[in-house]
């Protein structure tokens, strides 16, 4: 290709791949609205795509993507509404598309909003990132909701997702934009010197048997984090690690806590307030 274009992503969930063929691992995921730049074609199946939100760069299928004008591709950037809802559908007068927490929409006028010439409207809960002041409360109640979402290396949806993915996707809800993996989130923002100094909304990073760091979460009252191993969930930690109670062991040793949100957006969310582990259900529809 002589020059970049832009593209956007037309469907609820499409893969990013590190080769142009569907056997090829899972490098990440594009979520509806969602944009990238295509720098290379192989044929006319598969497009080579940089992820305009965290830069990461894969395979796509050409039929997955919906090209798009300079001036769309500016527009859309930098006018859009994230989903807060689990699953639900984006609908036209033809078709429906069901879309997952995190997704975009772009220009969204908080009733509807035009894609490929068509009109769409959605009528679930949505958030404009760039209105919102980031606050550790709203941040850890829109993380809650992915909780018992499965495991999937590389996903970024309720159906399956890493733990890179699901702090990623947070923060972005609020405003934050992180990159896709923990071991480029963790040169974000400043360290917190002491385990016993973190405030709700750290983020928490951990290193594998190997000492590669490869897991992440994000730190809750009372010594607890929300993270996803096996599935998001929430279990203890302390200046050792992640501890699982029913193995009775550590699961993630920890390196370093960082600490992204501003200062007094955390205190907003005291340790003092308690988060049982064992509760698994979602927050209520209402954030504000």
């Amino acid at each position: 290709m002589s020059s970049p274009y832009h593209a956007i992503c037309p469907l609820g969930v499409v893969p990013v791949r590190a080769g142009a063929h569907h056997r090829s691992e899972l490098l990440s995921q594009l979520l509806f609205g969602e944009l990238v730049e295509l720098i290379d074609r192989k044929g006319a199946r598969w497009c080579k795509v940089r992820c305009t939100r965290d830069e990461v760069t894969g395979w796509v299928p050409a039929e997955q993507l919906q090209p798009i004008t300079p001036s769309e591709y500016d527009r859309y950037r930098q006018h859009y509404a994230i989903c807060l809802d689990l699953l639900q559908p984006v609908m036209s007068h033809t078709r429906q598309i069901p879309v997952p927490i995190g997704s975009r929409l772009p220009a969204f006028d908080g009733l509807r909003f035009e894609l490929a010439g068509e009109w769409w409207t959605y009528s679930g809960q949505a958030v404009f990132p760039q209105d919102l002041a980031p606050r550790a409360e709203l941040l850890i109640k829109i993380a809650r909701r992915y909780l018992s979402a499965p495991f999937l290396q590389g996903g970024r949806s309720p159906l399956g997702l890493d733990s890179g993915a699901l702090v990623q996707l947070a923060f972005d809800a609020i405003g934050i934009t992180l990159p896709r993996q923990p071991a480029a989130q963790v040169m974000e923002g400043e360290e917190v010197d002491f385990f016993d100094e973190y405030r709700p909304g750290d983020i928490a990073f951990f290193e594998n048997h190997k000492g590669q760091l490869t897991h992440a979460g994000i730190l809750l009252p009372e010594g607890q984090i929300l993270h996803c191993h096996d599935c998001v969930r929430i279990d203890r930690v302390d200046h050792f690690g992640i501890f699982d109670p029913q193995r009775k062991k550590y699961l993630w040793q920890l390196r370093v806590i960082r600490r992204v949100l501003p200062p007094e957006a955390s205190r907003e969310a005291p340790r003092a307030q308690k988060t049982q582990a064992t509760d698994s259900t979602p927050p209520a529809l209402t954030l504000f």
